[in-house]
């Protein structure tokens, strides 16, 4: 074949595909990196990069999330990977990648390779409220998971939007520290399993307004103190204080590059294929990180299956007498 074939190519960025390109780069596969500058119109490792500091990753007590993705990044061309910040505009997945190499293509580029890991993670929704960027890890947040620990918190009244599972479970972690969490739903019902409403009507801290929504969020300069909320069912609106907004309305895989050649779910979560895998319905393509996970979502889950897809790469190399 003419144009050099790549071992494995890693696409987008943050812990995941810091931890794949230290496994590859272990396994001498040179690894191919693309870290997805601007694509779903954000700057690469954004999601984190809009949280401020972390205290639940190994290693670390206190960390900027900025600077230990700058950590992680120096790792990784340290141990000679090759990170080019473009954007994948396709990739055609072949059912034969031992004689018909995948391939990826960035403007008129195309490249080859044996093996593709996928870590394109989730876009976290937001409502577009107004003043919602001003307030954005300063009073607003979509990880209650993430967040719900900031000394900010506590004893403060928080506010959760949304009325799933997702928002019952967020709500739950937040009376952790908060004097009282309020729930806006938008209905006049929860859409959340019966376990979950459950777990919030019976929490003391936890108050459900069915039937409002969020209209604006308002504050200082430096930090969100109270929002306005709107009755749909009265039309009547008014004021509530809140030291915190978490969005818990899903988040949105980015996978339509991949125009429906690989299997996902109806969320276009992709499907890997069995138990403690990151393989996927086609040969030698990994998914691994937040574009696969709809549950825990959080980056030391993150590195560990991208640990995964760079040994299962390897792995399918080796079992074919390519590396």
């Amino acid at each position: 074949m003419a144009k050099d074939i790549k071992n494995i190519i890693i696409i987008w960025s943050w812990p995941a595909w810091h931890t794949a390109a230290i496994y590859a780069w272990r396994a001498l596969l040179e690894p191919l990196m693309y870290e997805w500058w601007m694509a779903a119109w954000v700057a690469a490792w954004w999601q984190l990069t809009t949280t401020t500091e972390v205290e639940n990753f190994p290693g670390f007590l206190h960390i900027q999330w900025p600077e230990l993705m700058m950590k992680m990044r120096e790792q990784s061309v340290h141990n000679w990977t090759t990170i080019i910040s473009k954007t994948v505009d396709s990739v055609e997945l072949s059912e034969n990648p031992e004689l018909n190499p995948h391939k990826v293509m960035i403007w008129d580029d195309q490249i080859l390779t044996r093996t593709l890991v996928i870590a394109t993670w989730a876009t976290a929704k937001r409502l577009g409220l107004p003043w919602e960027d001003l307030y954005w890890q300063n009073g607003v947040s979509a990880c209650a998971v993430c967040d719900w620990w900031l000394p900010i918190f506590r004893e403060k009244h928080l506010v959760v939007i949304w009325g799933w599972d997702s928002a019952a479970e967020e709500a739950g972690y937040l009376t952790k520290f908060a004097s009282k969490v309020t729930m806006l739903v938008r209905k006049d019902e929860m859409r959340a399993s019966k376990v979950m409403q459950e777990r919030v009507l019976n929490n003391k801290k936890i108050e459900i307004l069915f039937n409002h929504e969020g209209t604006e969020i308002l504050g200082d300069w430096k930090v969100m103190t109270w929002m306005k909320i709107f009755n749909n069912k009265t039309n009547e609106s008014f004021d509530i204080d809140a030291w915190w907004l978490f969005y818990a309305i899903w988040h949105k895989p980015n996978t339509i590059f991949l125009w429906w050649q690989i299997e996902i779910d109806d969320a276009w979560y992709i499907i890997t294929q069995w138990h403690m895998s990151t393989s996927t319905n086609i040969p030698w393509v990994f998914a691994a990180g937040d574009v696969q996970d709809k549950k825990y979502r959080q980056a030391i889950t993150s590195a560990w299956t991208w640990c995964m897809a760079a040994l299962e790469a390897e792995h399918w190399l080796a079992d074919n007498n390519l590396i």
